[in-house]
């Protein structure tokens, strides 16, 4: 800087002198000084800018000026204005690939630091600018014209007594409708979230309907009408869950998300909010995500015997990917964190990329991807790899990208556990490859994939015997007949007890109390890696390959499950076939 005039020298007009010596200044018309000033500084504007120009080419780094560039109120929110001021720094630009950011002095250290943080707050390529100080200037009057809003709590609070006549007045869902009927609209949010989490239901569902506003609960995996509301109250009840979501309540046309959280004295509850609209209005569901879940073991998500033992060689392997298959909702991503929990300790370093980070887990580093700024899994994953993790756990493999991005982690000394959307362990080989990977990849990569499904436990408290139909029975001794030599010498149909649903004040009347899996764990060994590097990879040839090894099909895990009473017949072919 110091071979550039100051800006002091630069400043110094020789119009001051110009003006004594020229009496024709004095006499020319009115209003010619203020020109003629207006024109020095101007030039002492642009004289100022090119020394900031040069300034950025000795320094190599682009040179920008603001007082012409549309900046949005996004890049504004990205600095505070009072850090803008104090640092000279400002941010012109942010999109979801890159922000830009120009500084007066790029020299001072918490300059980088801004430049790190807007990057790993926006998952974007931060670039670095050079501006002067009329560009800084102009770009800190614009932050007057951020809007101001009004900060919107996201906190429902139930109140104890609340909860407390939820749980006296709502026995069953039936008993619900009853409860919501008698209450004004101001109450009406709270006592269904109330009654919903006294249920212990998993979603709430909203649907507009010609006749009215049914309210529906899912429990345990299943969906049960719970109340009908009169259509007058229906807007009501939108506008409010709008409000606490932090949804545009003039929006009905598109889908919307949001997110709220229930404060409770014995543990938080998150709740995601998902509206679309509808041909008789919008429809809602609250997903109740309870902080203060117990995390649930292996055994006790009902992997148990030889495939819980063939599970548990396979975790303890440094390397290599865990997959676990099955539709929306079959317990895939509690299947996992029960493995980390396994894997959750102090010599080993566990980072999660979810979609939402449904569990909260001491121990690892946990974080949500974020389409809408393109914090993809993909990309997650890349930045993820960059932490030096031993675990990595990536919700789902949904495109070649990701899962090209996994296998080569897999294969580098890191342990992948990931789901994958298939209808059984047997599917996933040729899911992977049908997405493009390459067989000589994925064959050393994988170490074992997972089915499952969740089927409803039986109350043991009210279950009974029952004899199955016919048809059912014919099926159970199909079954059997395909069960592997070890547990065909375990079990047997003669003298078999059935046992069905039956219902009370423990099950809210429902018969079935909780969930369980179903599992079949499908080892990828040497004979699997030789077929898939031979390109046979079809279905039929891995499920040929299952039968060798003695695998337990999620069908035979079921009914042995039945047999043991854990749950019904019913339940096991309603979900397998």
């Amino acid at each position: 800087m110091s071979d550039f005039p100051s800006i002091s020298d630069l400043t110094k007009p020789h119009s001051q002198k110009k003006t004594a010596q020229d009496p024709q200044l004095h006499v020319a018309a009115p209003g010619v000084e203020k020109k003629f000033a207006d024109k020095m500084k101007a030039v002492g504007i642009k004289e100022r800018e090119r020394e900031t120009e040069r300034f950025a080419g000795i320094a190599g780094l682009p040179y920008i000026s603001l007082e012409k560039f549309p900046v949005s109120h996004q890049a504004l929110r990205q600095i505070a204005k009072e850090d803008a001021e104090r640092i000279r720094v400002v941010c012109f630009l942010a999109t979801q690939d890159e922000v830009r950011i120009g500084a007066v002095d790029p020299t001072d250290p918490q300059v980088e630091e801004i430049v790190h943080v807007l990057e790993e707050r926006n998952h974007a390529h931060g670039a670095l600018y050079i501006i002067s100080e009329q560009s800084l200037s102009h770009v800190l009057k614009l932050y007057a014209t951020l809007p101001v809003v009004k900060p919107i709590t996201k906190d429902i609070e139930i109140h104890a007594e609340d909860l407390e006549r939820a749980g006296s007045d709502v026995s069953d869902l039936d008993s619900f409708q009853e409860l919501v009927s008698s209450e004004k609209m101001t109450d009406l949010v709270t006592f269904v979230l109330g009654a919903a989490l006294k249920l212990e239901s998993s979603d709430v569902h909203i649907e507009a309907e010609e006749s009215g506003v049914v309210v529906r609960f899912r429990v345990d995996g299943m969906l049960h009408d719970a109340a009908l509301l009169p259509r007058e109250q229906y807007h009501k009840l939108i506008s409010r869950l709008k409000l606490v979501s932090s949804l545009k309540i003039n929006v009905t046309d598109k889908p919307q998300d949001g997110r709220f959280t229930i404060r409770l004295p014995d543990g938080d509850v998150d709740v995601r909010v998902s509206t679309i609209p509808t041909v008789y209005g919008e429809s809602i569901v609250m997903r109740l995500l309870a902080q203060n879940r117990e995390m649930l073991t292996l055994d006790r998500l009902g992997l148990t015997g030889r495939a819980y033992e063939a599970l548990e060689r396979e975790v303890k392997r440094p390397n290599g990917m865990i997959i676990t298959t099955g539709p929306t909702g079959s317990g895939k991503t509690t299947t996992l964190y029960a493995i980390m929990q396994i894997l959750n300790q102090s010599d080993v370093k566990i980072i999660t990329l979810e979609d939402p980070v449904e569990y909260k887990m001491e121990g690892a580093n946990q974080s949500q991807i974020d389409p809408s700024h393109g914090y993809t899994f993909a990309k997650g994953l890349r930045s993820l790899l960059r932490q030096d993790p031993d675990i990595a756990m990536v919700g789902e493999i949904r495109d070649l990208e990701t899962a090209e991005i996994a296998i080569q982690a897999a294969l580098t000394g890191h342990l992948i556990l990931s789901t994958l959307h298939t209808n059984d362990a047997f599917g996933a080989v040729p899911r992977f490859l049908s997405m493009g990977v390459q067989p000589f990849l994925l064959a050393p990569a994988l170490n074992c994939i997972l089915g499952q499904r969740l089927v409803r436990r039986l109350c043991q408290e009210c279950k009974k015997e029952t004899a199955p139909s016919p048809q059912v029975e014919i099926r159970v001794r199909e079954v059997f007949t395909e069960l592997p030599e070890i547990e065909k010498t375990e079990t047997s149909l003669d003298n078999a007890v059935w046992y069905g649903p039956g219902g009370c004040s423990v099950c809210n009347g429902l018969g079935y109390k909780g969930q369980v899996g179903l599992y079949e764990v499908f080892v990828v060994d040497e004979s699997v890696e030789k077929e898939i590097l031979a390109d046979k990879v079809a279905e039929y040839e891995m499920r040929r390959l299952g039968r060798e090894q003695q695998t337990l099909t999620m069908v035979q895990d079921g009914v042995l499950k039945a047999l043991s009473g854990i749950t019904s017949l019913e339940e096991v072919f309603r979900v397998t076939e």
